[in-house]
């Protein structure tokens, strides 16, 4: 079994909990805004350290008024927003445990996150979110109280601590430990049912130490600006927002992405955490650009320069003349895409699904450099993460300080150290199953170079074993259809099937722009789905895609619907996986006609 450690670079006292990250900020940075918040007219306000632990403590204050207890849960429910986030620290302050639901979660979801983990309380952001609640309340028999922050529930439950003596808040908020539980959250449900992961206070106070030791200095140095737009439900999002505060960064929050580009150029961030999904539509949405204003080859040109740039600077020699022609490009059109993301980022870490090559090499090029992580929510998001003075595109990076990772005789990726999760909740079985000899056994099937950097090819519960034997993961082929403009979400099939085929849903962002960019006329997702221009472009980027496997491997066929998968339509998880169970039951007849040799009717 071949394993990379790398040393921890801190120790934190048995003692301590998330609450103290915030307290050493306030300490250490009183004077950088720790966030920026909607005033009264609509624009951002900076919040200090100060104003944000008086606000922390007046809500934390509140809860116990209400009557929590050591260790009780408290339900998150809303969108990206300051709320979330005081809620969450209150929760810790008071000595509770936060358990976070999506606010696009089904009253059926509800119910069972909140009733698995036993939520006596309930923080949610709208009323629809409350009639959420409300609507399966007759199943959460230990749901006491719901409060609404749009009604303005947070402010009177804090008016109602007022009583609270500090001396008891202070005796709540040092009653945890690192070894307690600090929030569940649960897992996206792709192979069965959500279970609910334990962090620790250790799991936030030492992941998030671990990453500052690592990369503050370069990435997130203090007086960094974050813009925080991922659902702070999903880990990745939670666990930044952590680090953010302790690393003296300033962080805003943009709950509707649709005001992203505006946000971006408002707030104007040093430092971005987003999703591959996010960075291929950043490309691809400049690339059709260009392609309609007819500079459409120069666009081309400066992608090429721009990913030639960045694997001259891995091979450690950029030439003068590619230098040169950097510069030119850099006025044209990298300082321009810059801009778009507000002027000022330099770096950003990207994670939950992997990024390809070719955008990495592109935003280095263009000078953002992406740091490709990879990790679960059983192991509070990182588990390795590309260095700033080292990033090789194609791998995820070396283990965080205070990792180990491994990787078994069967190729499956194995982790231990100070990220991993607790158990799960109620669930003794399935702890025990991820959790063996000090390992937690992630499913994903990985390799590591002789300098520790790990590469992850797929998960061990999606491969695909054909008619013939061959075992042959979909990641590969689906991560390269999904960065085409055309293409917004594919599934590669084939299990004990004679070969591989994909079925393929169309962008509807981007199908106008690029019918229009064809001299083709304007057609619906239907319409565009039995195009012929439109097919032979997608057999193109099928093409491309199988350039990267075996024949064995590659895609022989693929099928177009005009249905996308959505976490509305209940085909992808919120962190945006793919439920390949739900697709492949809801589209089994269209999977049997491409292997009866049945051709299925166009559009």
């Amino acid at each position: 079994m071949r394993e990379f450690g790398t040393p921890a670079k801190h120790t934190s006292r048995e003692d301590e909990n998330a609450t103290d990250l915030l307290l050493e900020r306030h300490r250490q940075y009183p004077g950088i805004a720790l966030f920026e918040v909607a005033g009264a007219d609509g624009r951002r306000v900076p919040m200090t350290s100060a104003q944000f632990l008086g606000a922390v403590r007046a809500l934390a204050k509140g809860l116990l008024a209400a009557g929590l207890e050591q260790g009780d849960v408290v339900a998150i429910m809303s969108r990206t927003r300051y709320e979330w986030v005081l809620a969450d620290w209150a929760v810790w302050f008071a000595g509770g445990v936060s358990v976070a639901v999506y606010e696009t979660s089904s009253p059926s979801q509800v119910q069972w996150i909140a009733g698995d983990s036993g939520a006596r309380f309930a923080i949610v952001e709208s009323t629809r979110h409350a009639q959420d609640f409300a609507s399966v309340r007759g199943e959460l028999p230990a749901l006491e109280q719901i409060w609404t922050i749009d009604d303005g529930d947070l402010d009177a439950l804090a008016a109602s601590g007022a009583e609270i003596d500090d001396a008891d808040l202070e005796a709540a908020r040092t009653a945890r430990t690192l070894a307690d539980t600090a929030t569940l959250i649960y897992t996206s449900g792709t192979t069965g049912r959500p279970k609910g992961a334990e962090l620790t206070h250790g799991n936030f106070v030492d992941t998030s130490r671990a990453a500052i030791t690592q990369f503050g200095e370069s990435v997130l140095p203090p007086g960094s600006r974050a813009l925080m737009f991922l659902p702070l439900a999903h880990v990745f999002a939670r666990l930044l927002s952590v680090t953010q505060v302790a690393a003296g960064a300033t962080t805003a929050f943009t709950p509707d992405t649709k005001n992203l580009l505006g946000d971006l150029a408002d707030f104007r961030p040093t430092f971005l955490l987003a999703v591959p999904r996010v960075f291929e539509k950043v490309y691809n949405s400049a690339e059709q650009k260009a392609i309609a204003g007819g500079k459409g080859k120069i666009f081309a040109l400066a992608a090429r320069t721009a990913v030639s740039y960045s694997q001259a600077l891995s091979a450690g020699r950029v030439s003068p003349v590619l230098k040169a022609k950097h510069a030119v490009f850099d006025k044209l059109v990298y300082g321009k895409l810059r801009d778009a993301m507000g002027g000022q980022v330099r770096w950003s870490v990207s994670g939950g699904a992997p990024l390809g090559e070719r955008i990495s090499h592109f935003f280095r090029g263009i000078g953002v450099t992406i740091l490709e992580g990879y990790g679960l929510t059983e192991t509070t998001a990182p588990v390795s993460v590309n260095p700033p003075w080292d990033p090789r595109p194609g791998t995820v990076g070396p283990p965080l300080p205070g990792v180990t990772v491994a990787i078994s005789e069967s190729g499956e990726v194995l982790v231990k150290g100070v990220v991993v999760f607790k158990g799960y909740h109620g669930n003794p079985e399935a702890t025990a199953e991820a959790l063996r000899d000090g390992w937690f056994h992630t499913g994903d099937i990985g390799s590591l170079d002789e300098d520790g950097y790990l590469s992850i090819t797929g998960r061990s519960k999606e491969l695909i074993v054909t008619a013939g034997g061959k075992n042959v993961s979909p990641a590969v082929l689906e991560d390269r259809l999904r960065a085409h403009p055309l293409i917004s979400q594919c599934m590669v099939v084939g299990d004990q099937k004679p070969f591989i085929a994909a079925i393929l849903t169309l962008d509807a962002e981007m199908l106008p722009t690029w019918l229009k960019n064809h001299d083709q006329p304007e057609l619906s997702v239907a319409e565009a789905a039995g195009n012929e221009a439109v097919r032979a472009e997608l057999q193109r980027a099928v093409d491309s895609a199988n350039e990267a496997v075996s024949r064995a491997e590659s895609i022989r066929t693929f099928e177009v619907i005009d249905t996308d998968f959505t976490e509305e339509n209940g085909y992808l998880t919120p962190s945006l996986k793919l439920k390949r169970n739900v697709v492949s039951k809801d589209y089994s007849e269209i999977i049997e006609r491409i292997y009866s040799g049945t051709k299925p009717p166009t559009a």
